[in-house]
């Protein structure tokens, strides 16, 4: 329990670090850090219209954190989600707007194709992993590339809207993820985040498989001894990961967009991963820490508006973040644990 404050407390502190060297920042164009700061929350919480845009940039933020969560567990690091999300988006529109089936079915089709399509994208990668020990952190970063823009190809060369831009013909409504307000796109995806984001945790604290992967990911060499097939649970876990991925970008597509355009989720894989590293790969953590992400995001679509900072800053404030939090999990790692060097992740 200490150990789990003191880890809380020092992520705490390189949060705030970061946030005073943003303002540092954003003293250097001549702009006022607690006008910025005070935008930013009136941006993301100022209405209902505007807390229903935060939760709407949180939701598949909060699903690809939930992808990295699994993997992390298992002491690996999965950094293609962004990609997974892509090719999910993309074959979750493509069974939108191919076939003609009653709603139900059609979305559960739709989402399915999502999730195999986020599975099929790392099983490479995974494969390698398990069998000959590669690193999924380079195979997995590579295959982000290809899947944004091998899903650009086909969006402009075969899919592609006639007449209209580089996107996709729309998918039918019986295919739309259900929206829980009318006055915004907000939809059941973030309960679908929400949800995952509990059974991930259960399975991790009150399964014996869960405890396995957890174990793996400590120590591999004690889980090993212990009888753990640690090939087939580390593809099994990046399978895993994958397949929410891909899931995250089934539900950008079903439940926002409808279709399927070049860039329809910028960084939403990345931001995931950040979101699970800032919560130490605890899924209900990782609630919390995608909602900041997302606060950020819907935040700043009034800085222009309302001041004279660009949006941009935002990009920097998250990139001290990521610095802030990395050079404090190094230095708690190094400074409390000897055996560091016989695990890659702890979490």
């Amino acid at each position: 329990m200490s150990d789990r404050f003191d880890s809380l407390f020092g992520q705490a502190l390189a949060i705030l670090f970061a946030l005073g060297l943003g303002a540092l920042v954003i003293l250097t164009v001549d702009e006022s850090p607690v006008r910025v700061f005070v935008t930013l929350l009136n941006g993301a919480f100022g209405s209902p219209e505007r807390i229903a845009g935060t939760l709407l940039q949180t939701t598949p933020i909060l699903i690809c954190g939930i992808a990295a969560c699994i993997s992390f567990r298992g002491g690996l690091f999965n950094i293609g989600i962004e990609g997974q999300l892509f090719m999910g988006g993309f074959w979750a529109t493509w069974v939108g707007f191919s076939f003609n089936l009653p709603p139900a079915l059609h979305l559960l089709l739709a989402m399915a194709a999502a999730v195999i399509a986020g599975m099929a994208w790392i099983a490479i990668p995974a494969f390698f992993r398990a069998r000959y020990k590669t690193n999924e952190v380079v195979s997995t970063i590579l295959a982000n590339y290809v899947a944004i823009l091998f899903t650009s190809y086909l969006t402009i060369n075969w899919f592609k809207r006639s007449g209209g831009q580089s996107e996709t013909p729309p998918i039918f409504e019986s295919a739309y993820l259900p929206e829980l307000f009318s006055f915004s796109r907000l939809n059941w995806g973030l309960i679908i985040g929400l949800v995952l984001a509990i059974g991930v945790y259960l399975f991790f604290t009150r399964t014996a498989r869960g405890y396995a992967v957890s174990e793996m990911g400590a120590n591999p060499k004690f889980a090993e001894y212990g009888g753990i097939d640690i090939k087939k649970q580390t593809f099994l876990v990046l399978i895993a990961s994958g397949a929410v991925g891909g899931l995250a970008g089934g539900v950008e597509a079903l439940g926002v967009h409808h279709r399927f355009m070049e860039g329809f989720a910028p960084g939403f894989g990345f931001d995931g991963v950040i979101a699970a590293l800032l919560a130490n790969g605890n899924p209900i953590g990782t609630i919390f820490t995608a909602l900041f992400f997302g606060a950020l995001r819907s935040g700043s679509l009034l800085l222009e508006v309302d001041t004279t900072a660009s949006r941009e800053i935002i990009t920097v404030i998250q990139a001290l973040i990521i610095l802030a939090v990395s050079a404090q999990i190094t230095i708690r790692r190094k400074a409390s644990d000897s055996t560091a060097g016989e695990r890659r992740w702890k979490f």
